[in-house]
């Protein structure tokens, strides 16, 4: 009957050595458990209880705790806050700027007249006999002035005056009418003739360019 009661109890497994309650069986894993501490805590306390006459273990206890490598804590870096950068006194050059460069203005050209009729032929020159006396367009003639008598050109008309003799040039306007010889193309007045180097000739080969 009780060898019935056992097997029927829930609370009773049968094992190799006959039926065991559940109590025993904690009671056995508690026992188990216990012993295991025990032995985990031997080798500590054996290194503990050592006697300073035993060098050798203590030596091999040192070396086996200085391969332990201990984990040194990693300082976090605040990232809203900026590092700053300590620079040497040879690592700071001075940094010249560029000098700007002079702006100009634009050079004033003066325009080139266009020349719109080119003649030749001879030129004379008027002077001493007339000084005084008023011009076609009524201007008072006077010696030194840079003008000239043509038959047909406006007054007021600009001609570039060429010595074929000598190469000189010179710019007059036209203010007077004339010549009244037939194959001559202009009459200079005093100041054109000595520029042109004819007064002492009287006459010389010209080249006359109208400009515009």
């Amino acid at each position: 009957m009780q060898l019935v009661a056992l097997a029927t109890n829930p609370y009773c497994r049968h094992d190799f050595f006959g039926p065991i309650s559940m109590g025993m069986a904690w009671n056995l894993i508690g026992i188990g458990a216990a012993a295991s501490a025990l032995l985990m805590s031997m080798p500590l306390q054996a290194a503990e209880d050592l006697e300073p006459g035993a060098p050798e273990l203590t030596s091999r206890l040192e070396r086996l705790l200085d391969s332990v490598a201990v984990p040194k804590p990693v300082q976090k870096r605040d990232q809203r806050t900026p590092q700053k950068t300590v620079l040497t006194p040879a690592e700071i050059r001075e940094v010249s700027l560029p000098v700007p460069a002079a702006i100009l203005p634009p050079p004033k050209l003066k325009p080139v007249p266009a020349v719109v009729r080119v003649l030749t032929g001879e030129a004379s020159w008027y002077g001493p006999g007339f000084y005084g006396n008023r011009t076609a367009n009524g201007e008072i003639y006077r010696p030194g002035t840079m003008t000239a008598a043509h038959r047909t050109l406006p007054f007021g008309t600009k001609v570039r005056v060429t010595n074929l003799w000598n190469g000189r040039t010179a710019v007059i306007r036209i203010n007077d009418r004339g010549p009244f010889i037939d194959h001559r193309v202009i009459d200079l007045g005093h100041g054109a003739a000595s520029h042109l180097g004819l007064t002492a000739s009287g006459i010389a080969q010209v080249k006359l360019e109208v400009l515009r």
